[in-house]
C-alpha cells in the first residue's frame, strides 16, 4: 500500500454537519444580540477549535461575551449532534479501509468529549486507532494534530494521507509534510480547496474510495 495511515477530518468530511454548525453559530449570535455572520463566514470557520472559530466568525465580539457565546452555541448544537447523519458511503468506507489493514485516525476541531459522543452514536469508535481534537493540542492549521498522531502510531509522514473538507485541513497536512486529498461536499467551496493544490480534489466519499483504489493499482 502507498499509505499505512489515513487521517480523516470529522465535521464536513465524514459527518454531514456543516449546516447544523453554521446555523448554531448564527442562532447563538442572535440570542446575544451580536452581529450574525452570513452563511459563508459561518461555514468558513468550521474545522477550527470552537473558541477560535467563534472569534473569527464574530471578530468584534467583546472578550467578556465569549463564554456566553460558547454556551449558546453548544445549546443549539448539542440538541442535534447525535442525530446528524454520516455522509453517504462514510460507514462503508471506514469499515472497508479498516478491513484492508489501514490504520485510521481522526483530526478534528471538535472537543474530545464531543467527538466521542458522535463516534459512539455512529458505532465507529472501534475502527479508529488514534484521535486528536482541538482541546488536546493546537488547532488547525497548526500541524500538531497530525504530528502527534503519526508519532503515536509510529507512521512516517510519507506513509500518511489526510482527507478533509476545509482549507484548514489542507494547510495542516501541508504544514506536516503529509499528502492531502480535499473533498468538495463539505464546508469550503471546491475552488478554494483546489487553489491550495491538494494532491487531489474529489466530490464525495465514494469518489475518494475510487481515487484511492486507482492510486494503488
Amino acid at each position: 500500500m502507498r499509505y499505512d495511515l489515513i487521517v480523516f477530518d470529522w465535521d464536513g468530511t465524514l459527518m454531514d454537519s456543516t449546516g447544523v454548525i453554521a446555523s448554531s453559530i448564527q442562532a447563538a449570535c442572535a440570542d446575544l444580540g451580536l452581529p450574525i455572520p452570513d452563511d459563508n463566514t459561518a461555514r468558513h470557520v468550521i474545522g477550527l477549535g470552537l473558541e477560535q472559530a467563534l472569534q473569527h466568525a464574530v471578530p468584534d465580539m467583546p472578550a467578556a461575551m465569549r463564554p456566553a457565546l460558547v454556551e449558546r452555541y453548544r445549546h443549539y448544537f448539542l440538541a442535534q449532534d447525535t442525530r446528524i447523519p454520516l455522509y453517504p458511503g462514510a460507514r462503508e468506507l471506514v469499515l472497508a479501509l479498516h478491513a484492508q489493514g489501514y490504520q485510521l485516525a481522526i483530526a478534528t476541531g471538535k472537543s474530545r468529549a464531543g467527538l466521542q459522543r458522535v463516534l459512539d452514536a455512529a458505532g465507529l469508535s472501534p475502527y479508529f486507532h488514534a484521535i486528536r481534537t482541538s482541546d488536546q493540542t493546537f488547532s488547525k492549521p497548526h500541524p500538531a494534530m497530525l504530528l502527534e498522531i503519526m508519532e503515536e502510531l509510529g507512521v512516517a509522514a510519507e506513509r500518511t494521507l489526510m482527507i478533509g473538507d476545509t482549507s484548514h485541513d489542507v494547510l495542516m497536512a501541508q504544514n506536516a509534510g503529509v499528502d492531502v486529498v480535499a473533498i468538495g461536499h463539505g464546508a469550503h467551496p471546491a475552488e478554494a480547496l483546489q487553489a491550495l493544490n491538494p494532491l487531489a480534489l474529489v466530490d464525495d466519499l465514494p469518489a475518494f474510495k475510487t481515487w484511492l483504489a486507482m492510486e494503488l493499482s
